[in-house]
This record gives C-alpha cells, sequence and structure tokens, in this order.
C-alpha cells in the first residue's frame, strides 16, 4: 500500500489517517462515507501521490477510535465541518482540495460554504448538494422512498443490534454485493468495535443544521451514478443550480453508490483531470506552512 498510517492531533482528539505523497505537495483531502474508513480512498491516494499530492484521508469523528464521543449531539454538520478545518489547521493548511462521498460527501458539501477560504477545489461523490437533497424530499416521491433509510437507522439501540445481527448480515447487506468480500469484511470488523457502529449512526441523529446552506463558489465537479439507491436523479441533476462557479457533473452508468471502490479507475481519472485543469490557479493559495 502506497499510503503511510498517521495520526492527527486536534482538541478533539487523535484523528487516525492514512497520508501518501511528498510533504511539501499541493494539499487535498479525502473524507469517506457509512459505514466505511478512510480505506476506501487507497486507490485514488496512489494516484494523487504519484501527481505529487499531498493526499490525506482521515478517519473521521466516531471512526477514529481517539475522536468516537457518545452523544449523537456531537456528530452535527457543524461539529464535522469542524473537525475538517481542525485538521487542515493541525496539518499546516491554509488552503486545500477537498473531496468527499456519501457523508463525506455532505460534509464537504458544507465546509465549502462555509469556508470558501479554505477550500479551494472541490469534488463531490454520490451526495448531491444538500438544499437540492432536502428539495427533491419535499417534492420527489422516488427520493423521498430512497431515504426513508434515514429516519430507519435513527432507532437506537435496535438499529445496531439489526445490523450486527445473525454475522452482520444487515450490514454486509448495506454494500448490496458491490465489493469485494474482503474489502466488507473489513468494513464489518471495525463497524464491530465496542461503540463503533452507534457512533457512525450517530452522524444520522446529530439533527438538522442550524443553519441553511448556500450557494457553492469554488470549482465543483459532482459524480453521481445512475444505480444509487440512496440519491436519485432528481436532486443529482438539480445540484448544479447550486454551483455558482465552474461546475461540471459527470454520471457513471451501471455504477452502484459505492464509487470510490467499484469505478475506481474512472473515478480516479475524473478527479485527476478536475484538480490537474486548475492546478495552475493561485499556487500562492497552496503553501503548506
Amino acid at each position: 500500500m502506497v499510503a503511510d498510517y498517521i495520526s492527527i492531533e486536534t482538541d478533539a482528539g487523535s484523528f487516525d489517517a492514512l497520508a501518501a505523497g511528498p510533504e511539501d505537495g499541493r494539499p487535498i483531502l479525502l473524507l469517506h462515507g457509512f459505514p466505511e474508513a478512510a480505506m476506501q480512498w487507497e486507490h485514488q491516494l496512489a494516484a494523487f501521490a504519484a501527481l505529487g499530492f499531498r493526499a490525506i484521508a482521515p478517519d473521521q469523528r466516531g471512526y477514529s477510535p481517539g475522536v468516537r464521543p457518545k452523544a449523537p449531539s456531537d456528530y452535527t454538520i457543524e461539529t464535522l465541518v469542524g473537525d475538517v478545518i481542525a485538521i487542515a489547521d493541525r496539518l499546516g493548511w491554509a488552503g486545500f482540495d477537498l473531496v468527499g462521498h456519501d457523508w463525506g460527501g455532505a460534509v464537504a458539501w458544507w465546509t465549502a460554504d462555509v469556508h470558501p477560504d479554505r477550500v479551494h477545489r472541490l469534488a463531490v461523490v454520490s451526495t448531491p448538494h444538500p438544499a437540492a437533497l432536502a428539495e427533491a424530499l419535499r417534492s420527489d416521491e422516488d427520493q423521498a422512498i430512497r431515504s426513508q433509510y434515514m429516519r430507519d437507522w435513527r432507532a437506537t439501540p435496535a438499529t445496531e443490534n439489526a445490523f450486527l445481527a445473525d454475522g452482520a448480515k444487515a450490514l454486509r447487506g448495506v454494500f448490496g454485493g458491490r465489493l469485494p468480500r474482503s474489502r466488507v469484511d473489513e468494513y464489518v470488523h471495525r463497524m464491530s468495535e465496542p461503540g463503533a457502529l452507534t457512533a457512525a449512526l450517530n452522524w444520522y441523529r446529530a439533527g438538522r443544521p442550524a443553519a441553511r446552506i448556500g450557494h457553492i463558489t469554488v470549482p465543483t465537479l459532482y459524480v453521481w451514478s445512475t444505480d444509487d439507491v440512496a440519491f436519485g436523479s432528481a436532486a443529482a441533476l438539480a445540484t448544479g443550480a447550486w454551483v455558482t462557479a465552474p461546475y461540471h457533473f459527470e454520471m457513471l452508468e451501471d455504477v452502484s453508490h459505492w464509487v470510490p471502490e467499484e469505478a475506481a479507475d474512472e473515478l480516479t481519472a475524473l478527479l485527476s483531470s478536475h484538480f490537474d485543469s486548475c492546478a495552475g490557479d493561485g499556487g500562492a493559495d497552496y503553501e503548506v506552512s
């Protein structure tokens, strides 16, 4: 594996992370989703390292044992965005590029909205802009049906028990047979650690953001796949209206929600092209202290 294991110390605790590429390289942060971990980005970390980036993928709050509070109120979107900035500060990154998938995508959208001075280029995989998703939930029956799981998973501890029963059959089923068994085994092992699954589910239980998200003002790539069971076309196609900067939308045919691993080569090529197209912009913005 090209990436190294590192720890990133913040006031909230110690985040485990995978890091690749030269320490003085252009900084890029990759945020994973539920119920995965930083390892979902192994392919992309290697590719960005080869391009000269300093690429880091943290195990986010609740997934890192060193940052695993018990209360749902410790997993608000504002707190999760704060973690991103705290990690960047600890790494000495005044500005950085940002990639997110699933819940990591939601955090990426919000981080780019709240901190456009810090996030220079954005790429989000699967997760539509939160405002586009909210509108789809109100007006599109298909999206409302797809998102029912978010409400169902807020039950506790019933959800944890159901996920882990019978050899974690339900948790394994989340991946729909689209990932290698060995990779699913690793995710299940991680989620079976004491408190880990509850912490991951607390992202769903934390409640609505206190503020509304606005338009994104940094160059953005959004990648959606047609076999995504969580996010339908209504929110995906509406996302562009929420980006006022240069925007590029890519639709992957016959690919499920688990894009970074299922379509690793294709996604990596899209990400590399997106960030390479901006490589000449504002070099001073990427200075690492």
